[in-house]
């Protein structure tokens, strides 16, 4: 088991690429918490673990409180007396271009994005130090690198993630402390699923996807992510500091995109 005994926080775990997380963690050994904005559906995702043999607890918060991430962080050393790894993957995925990005837009989508993951490192930082170290996984997007025209404030939020993985590590890698990066492209969450079938697509347009965008025949799923994660999270990954990986089919740099003629 390569995360045994390891206490691991993965934010926004109660559906979607971090529920698929602490599900395979919690395989691997680790003792994981599920977090959700909804306390029921942490709990549900935690319970389902434990009936399965794994270890899970639950913490419940809103992201968009400036309080609420030492709250969290309280939460876990209070469960499992100590705390091994944070994955900051909570998001909210905001949709507008520029003409749309008002104040309340910017400011709920940075506060989510960015500022929650800053202040969570900031209070598990003291715990890290105590302990020699621990292991930081921030979950960011392929449009940290300029992103869609209508995901605007998104993908500022993203960059500004990225920038924030590679300051951390520098400053505290000599404390034991790793800090990387996932930019994730686009990945078969219900979340996802839900909103193309909104735009107007087929109920089986995830086994319909043009190659142009899914050169595998698929686009990536959560466990594909989480299998990703557990080498970050592991004693395997331990020299590794300031990564940031693209979980993409294609180079962003560089890609050419097949198109057929019409």
């Amino acid at each position: 088991m390569r995360l045994k005994d390891k206490v691991i926080l993965v934010t926004g775990s109660s559906t979607g690429i971090g529920e698929g997380m602490v599900r395979i963690f919690a395989r691997e050994g680790a003792r994981v918490v599920v977090h959700g904005l909804d306390e029921a559906a942490a709990r549900e995702v935690a319970r389902s673990i434990t009936a399965q043999g794994g270890r899970a607890g639950h913490v419940s918060g809103d992201l968009e409180d400036p309080a609420a991430p030492e709250r969290m962080i309280q939460a876990v050393i209070a469960q499992a007396g100590r705390l091994d790894g944070l994955v900051n993957n909570a998001a909210v995925m905001t949709r507008g271009t520029l003409e749309a990005a008002d104040c309340a837009t910017f400011d709920r989508t940075i506060a989510i994005n960015l500022r929650a993951p800053l202040l969570l490192i900031r209070a598990a930082l003291p715990h890290f130090r105590r302990q020699g170290g621990g292991r930081v996984l921030n979950i960011g997007s392929v449009n940290a690198y300029s992103g869609e025209r209508n995901q605007c404030v998104y993908s500022v939020s993203k960059g500004g993630l990225m920038t924030l993985t590679r300051n951390l590590a520098d400053a505290h890698g000599r404390e034991g402390v790793r800090v990387n990066q996932f930019n994730v492209g686009w990945t078969l969450t219900p979340n996802e699923y839900a909103l193309k079938q909104r735009e107007g697509l087929p109920p089986d347009w995830p086994q319909r996807v043009p190659r142009e965008f899914a050169p595998s025949g698929r686009i990536l799923t959560p466990e594909d992510i989480a299998w990703a994660a557990v080498y970050f999270l592991s004693d395997e990954g331990a020299l590794v500091n300031g990564a940031v990986l693209d979980l993409e089919q294609f180079p962003m740099i560089g890609r050419m995109q097949e198109r057929s003629a019409t």
